[in-house]
């Protein structure tokens, strides 16, 4: 086992756990919660999502967002970009990196965004071109990479053709994503090895959703294969769409909890971390959905 020493933790709650709420969360909410992150020792934080308010109305105050926060030195600020329109709008907020994803299943690929895997990688093309020429980073994430709502399982020979795919149109980063926390422990190291036919162990994360309460469990597979770069969601905010009740992405604080336990180095404040989910969670009239946050914040009553 080579474990690592260190890891490297991009809070996706802003953005990914956030995008699917029904009620609007106001610009500055999100913009505290945004700082409240780097005030934690977050040094990576996806914030918003540039793309059609029609679809996400959720997103629908990105450059807003985007214009609010006081930015921290040593922070890279993401956002995710889905075509050449959001890019262009995106690019007047001068975000550090942009996300693009393409699915590891073709039916998922159909059902939304009506084209093939190779066309929507395809149509990322200029959107990386672009990205590329302005010295702004580009991240890639691979969706459904273990299971599909409508397919089920997914091959890892398909992971492997994405990953190359987006290789091959300049994407820098790539994100493994458990979109519906379908995964277990040996599926997503399948997963991960066929990323890795393209991607160095140092360009490579992972993003576990924790519907089946598998996360941590997939967390500790990849560590073990050396990888040190993964995306969670304070107070474990997020759901997906496509599996009901699902409870979305992994909470950073659980995540932290484990890696500190482990003696791996986050740069992390937990007690921090923790009152920035609390912040968001009590915005939203619920409690946190980590259950690190919330045995130590039961342990603060004591």
């Amino acid at each position: 086992m080579s474990i690592p020493s260190k890891v490297k933790i991009v809070d996706v709650g802003p953005r990914d756990g956030l995008q699917n709420e029904k009620a609007p969360v106001p610009a500055a909410v999100k913009i505290e919660l945004v700082h409240r992150l780097q005030d934690a020792g977050l040094t990576e934080i996806e914030v918003t999502s540039f793309v059609s308010p029609k679809w996400v109305p959720q997103m629908a105050d990105a450059a807003e967002v985007m214009a609010g926060i006081t930015r921290k030195p040593g922070v890279r600020y993401s956002v995710l970009t889905p075509n050449m329109k959001g890019f262009e709008a995106a690019v007047l907020s001068k975000p550090d990196e942009i996300v693009v994803f393409a699915a590891a299943s073709e039916a998922f690929s159909q059902r939304n965004i009506n084209c093939s895997i190779e066309e929507s990688i395809e149509r990322f093309r200029p959107v990386t071109e672009a990205a590329l020429a302005r010295g702004i980073r580009v991240r890639g994430a691979i969706s459904c990479a273990v299971g599909c709502p409508y397919e089920g399982e997914v091959a890892p020979e398909r992971v492997e053709m994405v990953a190359r795919l987006l290789k091959s149109i300049g994407v820098q980063h790539m994100g493994v994503a458990d979109t519906i926390g379908v995964g277990t422990p040996i599926k997503v190291q399948r997963a991960m090895e066929a990323t890795l036919r393209h991607y160095d162990i140092e360009d490579v994360s992972g993003h576990f959703h924790d519907t089946y309460g598998q996360a941590l469990g997939n967390t500790l597979i990849c560590l073990q294969m050396g990888i040190w770069n993964y995306d969670t969601s304070s107070a474990g905010l997020g759901g997906c769409p496509y599996a009901k009740g699902a409870t979305g992405n992994v909470a950073t604080e659980d995540v932290v909890y484990m890696l500190q336990g482990m003696g791996i180095d986050t740069g992390i404040d937990l007690d921090k971390l923790i009152d920035a989910g609390k912040f968001i969670s009590d915005y939203l009239d619920r409690k946190p959905n980590s259950r690190a946050a919330t045995a130590l914040l039961n342990k603060r009553l004591n």
